[in-house]
């Protein structure tokens, strides 16, 4: 584990607006969501220390179940007997929770777990959108709605056609660490390590948590990963059976995206399944947050065509890329060889170059959250197309741009150690070309280790194009 591990370096921002709402007086709403093990609760709890708190977690189980465990939390909460009454509804013991809450204190209501109850009670919204005009709009209640159920706290609490739309006065959707966060946390690491950890464990803080320091990383993605008591092994196959119903077909799909697949029909034949019915399959993977929708740099991703599916974070990307394969040979012992495969080699190093892309996405964002570009980026994310003069298909790894200011970034991410540098910088002016509607463009080569002096040399005499080295992107994390 590792020592002293703190989830709220990386937290700072969201305690600070749950700060800020608790400040305000009168009735107050959050919905805080985001995906399972992303520190939700955790951060909840740290932010109502030392305060008034009424903290009920939902669980899986029937709405007279959920009810009955609200109630004794309402009691134990007013210093009443645990074993008084169930309330005979959800709309009497909210309407109690609201008239015995002081006035003149701040009390705060977290309903965690939120999506479980509804669930369980499909009414429970509209219930609560009662509660909230009738009775919580004159108490002193902050209420904190919690969910890992994206799609749903999205829906059916976010959304104009629920009823509680309208209701919030705050929303916090919690996102996976960054890889400057992510290294933050785990601190001390060469930059080529801390992409590694990144690659594979992602910036969930749960997992990072399981993170032992005193050991190489390779036998942290080990024993972690590959043995079958490991606490990592058989973490995706949990949370599918958790969410989903049909866990099988779903981890076919998830197989199939791992293994490459990125386009519905390809991921169908890989998964077996009907291509009519895959769009359902991907669409429920993305409002759980595991997958993620991509369309071309410039495209409006609801009319896009050339949508494309990728896995939604590094961890889930390789475990189903090298842990999942290799099921059979770890439950027969041989998890330490297939550790091995998946640790080293070619295989390795071409997965974390493509999550090297990404990471080099994030830097550009960090770059213009700091001001330090030369525009404002309105759209950051990926290109390809066909280009005209081979009438083949072509990427472009970072893209960045500003339509109004008529400003482009490109960018060619390169995870390997030798490669023709100067044949790199002209592929990406090439395909800058094949990106209309831009004035000006910067060019960036992304790159693993150190540029030679001749293209040190061109960065230097030429102020449309830069070199980012991996050991740049981690600089402000090696530096403090």
């Amino acid at each position: 584990m590792l020592k002293e591990f703190s989830m709220f370096i990386g937290r700072e921002a969201e305690l600070k607006s749950l700060e800020n709402l608790y400040g305000k007086e009168g009735f107050q709403m959050l919905v805080l969501y985001g995906r399972r093990r992303i520190g939700k609760t955790a951060l909840l709890s740290h932010f109502c220390k030392g305060k008034r708190t009424l903290f009920f977690t939902a669980e899986q189980k029937n709405d007279t179940d959920n009810l009955r465990s609200f109630s004794r939390a309402i009691w134990s909460f007013f210093g009443e007997r645990d074993d008084n009454p169930t309330f005979d509804s959800w709309a009497n013991a909210l309407g109690y929770l609201a008239d015995h809450c002081p006035r003149d204190e701040r009390t705060v209501f977290v309903f965690d777990e939120f999506p479980y109850a509804a669930a369980a009670n499909p009414s429970l919204p509209s219930t609560l959108q009662i509660a909230i005009d009738h009775t919580f709009k004159r108490s002193n209640l902050m209420l904190a709605l919690c969910g890992s159920n994206e799609g749903f706290m999205e829906s059916e609490v976010l959304g104009y056609k629920s009823p509680l739309y309208g209701r919030r006065t705050s929303q916090i959707r919690l996102k996976p660490f960054d890889y400057q966060d992510t290294a933050r946390l785990l601190g001390g690491y060469s930059p080529e390590e801390h992409a590694a950890y990144y690659a594979v464990f992602g910036g969930t803080p749960y997992y990072l948590e399981q993170i032992d320091r005193s050991l190489p990383f390779a036998e942290n993605v080990q024993r972690l990963m590959f043995d079958i008591s490991g606490i990592l092994y058989a973490e995706p196959q949990m949370l599918i059976r958790q969410e989903l119903r049909e866990p099988a077909t779903y981890t076919s799909v998830l197989d199939a995206i791992g293994s490459g697949a990125t386009h519905p029909k390809q991921i169908a034949e890989r998964a077996g399944i009907d291509p009519a019915a895959v769009s359902n399959y991907l669409s429920a993977l993305v409002r759980l947050g595991l997958v993620t929708r991509e369309v071309p740099f410039g495209e409006d991703p609801s009319r896009s065509r050339k949508g494309l599916y990728y896995l939604s974070d590094p961890f889930f990307s390789y475990w189903y890329r090298f842990v999942s394969p290799y099921i059979g040979a770890i439950e027969a012992g041989l998890g330490e060889a297939a550790a091995k495969i998946a640790t080293q080699g070619d295989g390795f190093s071409t997965y974390v170059g493509t999550q090297f892309e990404d990471i080099c996405r994030q830097w550009l964002t960090n770059q213009a959250r700091a001001g330090n570009l030369p525009f404002l980026p309105l759209e950051i994310g990926r290109w390809w197309g066909t280009d005209p003069s081979i009438r083949e298909r072509v990427d472009i790894d970072v893209v960045a741009g500003n339509k109004t200011s008529g400003h482009l970034c490109v960018g060619e991410c390169k995870y390997r150690s030798r490669f023709n540098e100067s044949e790199a910088i002209q592929t990406l002016e090439h395909r800058a070309t094949l990106i209309p509607g831009f004035k000006q463009t910067h060019h960036v080569l992304f790159m693993k280790g150190e540029p030679s002096s001749e293209t040190s040399r061109k960065a230097g005499d030429r102020l449309d194009l830069s070199i980012v080295t991996l050991a740049d992107i981690y600089l402000d994390v090696t530096e403090q």
